[in-house]
C-alpha cells in the first residue's frame, strides 16, 4: 500500500503521483465526507468538482464515493473499494471524516488493507491526512469536534486510523485560514508529547 499525502489539494508532486499509479488511467473512488458538515452546499459541489477534474487531468477515471450510502453496510463498501486502485480523501473536518470512516465501515477496511499490503494508493489532503495518525488531539484546535451531521448520538471520535505513529498537521505557514490554527495545534502537540510531521501547503508526504 501507498501513501501520496498533500497538505491542500494534489499539492506539487503530480509527477510522482502519475508514477506511483501507474502513469494515471487508474480508477480512483473520491471521497469527500470531511464537508458532509457544509450548508453551503453549492460552493461544496463546486470544490468536489475542481478536485476531480484535477484528478482527471492527470489521467484518473474518477467517481464520488458517498461513505453515508453504506453507513452499516461494510461488507457492501469493501467490494466496492476493490474495485478501486486509488482512493482520494478530500480535506474538511477530520472528527466528521472519522464518523464517516466509522459508520460505513472504511476504517476498518482501509486498516486491513494496510496489513495486507494491497496493491492500492490512499491519497488525500488536509482531514484525509489526519486522520491516519494515531489520535485528533491538537487537530481539534483548527476542526470542530461538536460537528455531528449523522446525528447527535454519535459521540466525537479523537482517535485516528493509527496507520501513522505521527500526526499530519497540514497547511503549516500557509496562506490558508486554518494556518494559525495550525501552529495553535503544533504548540499542544509539543506540550503533549505528541509525535507529528507538519506539512506546508504545496509540499506532499509520499510513502511507497
Amino acid at each position: 500500500m501507498k501513501f501520496y499525502l498533500s497538505s491542500f489539494k494534489i499539492g506539487n508532486e503530480e509527477r510522482k503521483l502519475i508514477e506511483l499509479t501507474g502513469n494515471g488511467n487508474k480508477k480512483v473512488a473520491y471521497i469527500n465526507n470531511a464537508l458532509d458538515f457544509a450548508t453551503d452546499l453549492e460552493r461544496k459541489n463546486k470544490s468536489d468538482i475542481a478536485d476531480v477534474i484535477e484528478l482527471q487531468r492527470l489521467g484518473f477515471s474518477v467517481d464520488i464515493l458517498d461513505l453515508k450510502m453504506y453507513f452499516h453496510n461494510h461488507e457492501g463498501l469493501k467490494e466496492k473499494l476493490d474495485q478501486y486502485d486509488v482512493i482520494w480523501v478530500r480535506g474538511g473536518n477530520s472528527f466528521v471524516l472519522a464518523q464517516a470512516m466509522r459508520l460505513s465501515g472504511f476504517d476498518e477496511i482501509i486498516k486491513k488493507y494496510y496489513r495486507e499490503k494491497r496493491d492500492i494508493l490512499y491519497g488525500g489532503y488536509s482531514a484525509g491526512g489526519c486522520i491516519l495518525g494515531p489520535t485528533l488531539k491538537g487537530i481539534h484546535l483548527a476542526d470542530e469536534p461538536e460537528q455531528k451531521p449523522y446525528g447527535n448520538e454519535h459521540q466525537a471520535i479523537w482517535e485516528g486510523l493509527c496507520i501513522l505513529d505521527y500526526v499530519i498537521v497540514p497547511h503549516y505557514k500557509s496562506d490558508h485560514k486554518e494556518s494559525n490554527d495550525m501552529d495553535r495545534a503544533i504548540e499542544f502537540m509539543i506540550e503533549n508529547k505528541i509525535l507529528f510531521k507538519a506539512l506546508r501547503d504545496g509540499e506532499v508526504l509520499i510513502i511507497e
